[in-house]
């Protein structure tokens, strides 16, 4: 009994010297935490998606409250709360919040199953990761997209699917909040956040084959041969050529789908425009015609007018003179 209470005795002593040790320590090693970040924590929107740059909403209002310290919340933006929760950011901080244009994510791809024959047969894990590490994937382009959903699994916003019929991820514009979860999961990297543009239009490549022309067209029909043609038509300096694929500028392209009309491959795409290239394109060329038949009427009236002979004209009696 006296053995049983003395191990008693010590483990209560030792576990209250322990207790008393931690609380001295605790308090002299305690890290302050400014508090402001957490009310900056408490009007971001929680998703922790890491769309900011910062791993969570945590890091991302630690990085504001210490961009506020120095005096400025420029470069800091939450894509999924946008202006508003910035606002309410700056507010708390004592800033103004600098205004940032809205971004989408941006499939730059069009290979489907009839643009991109099929050329083998893949049989293992079905994720994009694992049939890019083991070569081409299914089709004879080594740069397209997969179509096997990590981007569509990385999304939590219900943002992106795959279409069933092309095998090609879409994304819904109004649930998309340009987090970049889809553009960091994708090992192809055929996914980019662009801006949305005025009126929300905007003009894209839908291609990133690095091939060389005719190895790019095998591949695929609407893939990009880097032609230059696009380059050439641009009048802003928009489009650039770099490794056998052009790249479209969205800072600087003006959406005036010059490019879209002299792409013979028809891999540069659009977006929220009321009419279709091709519907512009239609009416374009029934104006022209219809100012060459004008012009070709015209000639030929004039013509006609020149070569017909001169009317003849009779010469007229004199009068005879009454007496």
């Amino acid at each position: 009994m006296n053995v049983i209470l003395t191990a008693v005795i010590v483990l209560g002593a030792v576990g209250l010297i322990a207790a008393v040790v931690l609380f001295f320590v605790s308090k002299k090693f305690a890290v302050k935490e400014d508090p402001r970040i957490a009310l900056v924590n408490e009007v971001l929107p929680g998703a922790n998606c890491g769309g900011c740059g910062f791993p969570g909403c945590g890091g991302m209002a630690s990085a504001c409250v210490k961009a506020a310290d120095q005096g400025s919340l420029e470069g800091l933006n939450c894509p999924v709360g946008g202006a508003v929760v910035m606002g309410k950011v700056a507010s708390i901080l004592g800033m103004e919040a600098t205004a940032s244009d809205p971004k989408v994510a941006v499939v730059r791809c069009n290979g489907s199953c009839e643009n991109r024959p099929r050329i083998a047969e893949y049989d293992g894990l079905k994720t994009c990761r694992a049939v890019h590490a083991c070569g081409a994937g299914e089709t004879g382009c080594c740069n397209g997209c997969l179509g096997c959903g990590d981007c569509v699994a990385a999304c939590k916003f219900d943002a992106i699917h795959i279409n069933p019929t092309t095998g090609i991820p879409e994304v819904d514009e109004e649930k998309c909040v340009a987090c970049g979860a889809c553009v960091k999961a994708c090992p192809r990297a055929i996914i980019e956040l662009r801006l949305k543009g005025k009126n929300n239009r905007r003009v894209w490549v839908g291609c990133v084959n690095q091939d060389k022309g005719p190895a790019a067209m095998k591949a695929c029909k609407v893939s990009c041969i880097a032609c230059g043609k696009c380059v050439k038509e641009c009048k802003f300096d928009a489009i650039s050529l770099t490794g056998n694929v052009s790249y479209i500028d969205d800072e600087k392209c003006k959406a005036c789908r010059a490019c879209m009309k002299v792409c013979p491959r028809e891999c540069i795409y659009d977006a929220n425009f009321p009419k279709s290239i091709k519907e512009v394109m239609a009416a374009e060329a029934e104006r022209k015609a219809a100012a060459e038949a004008k012009a070709k009427a015209a000639a030929e009236a004039k013509a006609q007018a020149e070569s017909a002979p001169a009317p003849k004209v009779s010469p007229t009696q004199p009068k005879e003179k009454e007496e």
